[in-house]
């Protein structure tokens, strides 16, 4: 039975490889070639950064959260483009619907959704939060930029062998986690596991946001992977990886130097995640 759910794993892997390889190409190639023009317009966006915040997130690359977490600790961009470039952040969620023949047709609503719920947190950050927030627990916009260092990718490496690196990377997290999975599913059953899955209810909305704010790209991979195989519904999904943000949750620790600051960043991305996750239940199922 384990080499039976082994070699099924590494099948489903070997399909999705040649979309990832390309994937990550031109994820790689933008990262390389419009990094300083996606940072330019991010500390340009002043008290409606949000809005290119909201648009740039949604590029499939996790640097550009901590890209922005830098910019944040630096001064340069609002609470809220912060936010909202995290949340519109999904990690490796697109770059594995795009490997999926059947998660073409969930890519545009997700990426219309996340679009749509990055600005609207980040508008209520920055014209509502703001105003009501702790004067200790603000930061952020001061128009300098003197602590900003975003580019953190190694400039001796190729771009084929960032490529091959990233890809290799993902596909063995894919990899153990498709295994776990199968693994679960062919002992306990698959109707056992969508039943359980169903009990939890709202608490899904709950828990997938705790997950996905583990600093971690496997994290957004294992959210992605529960619900291509029907673990999981997209309301589910969505909660988690709009808390998601790859390294910049990392990055925000690492160069913010307010730590209850940190916490309440983090606990404002979660309950916004939480509602949007409850929301999208109300009307998806």
């Amino acid at each position: 039975m384990f080499l039976e759910v082994l070699l099924d794993t590494l099948l489903d892997c070997l399909k999705m490889l040649p979309f990832l390889l390309v994937a990550y190409f031109v994820i790689e190639y933008i990262e390389r070639s419009g990094s300083e023009k996606i940072e330019k317009a991010l500390a340009g966006g002043g008290k409606y950064g949000f809005v290119p915040g909201a648009f740039l997130g949604l590029i499939p690359q996790c640097g550009f959260s901590g890209m922005a977490a830098n910019l944040f600790s630096g001064n340069v961009i609002t609470l809220g483009t912060l936010i909202a470039v995290f949340i519109s952040t999904s990690d490796e969620a697109v770059p594995l619907l795009i490997a999926t023949p059947d998660g073409w047709k969930n890519l545009l609503p997700l990426l219309g959704l996340k679009l749509i719920a990055a600005l609207i947190a980040g508008f209520l950050t920055d014209f509502v939060i703001m105003k009501i927030m702790p004067k200790e627990l603000k930061g952020g916009y001061l128009e300098n930029n003197s602590r900003v260092d975003c580019h953190d990718h190694d400039e001796h490496e190729s771009l084929i062998a960032a490529t091959l690196r990233h890809t290799g990377i993902i596909m063995l997290s894919i990899f153990i986690i498709l295994l776990i999975i199968n693994l679960a599913v062919e002992l306990t059953g698959s109707e056992r596991i969508a039943e359980f899955i169903r009990s939890t209810g709202v608490l899904q909305c709950l828990i997938t946001p705790l997950i996905g704010m583990i600093p971690n790209c496997a994290s957004s991979v294992l959210l992605t992977q529960m619900y291509s195989a029907g673990q999981l519904p997209f309301s589910s999904m969505f909660a988690g990886l709009c808390a998601g943000s790859g390294i910049g949750t990392l990055v925000l620790i690492r160069t913010e130097e307010n730590k209850k600051k940190v916490l309440a960043i983090l606990g404002l991305i979660y309950v916004y995640s939480v509602i949007i996750g409850l929301i999208l239940r109300c009307f998806m199922g």
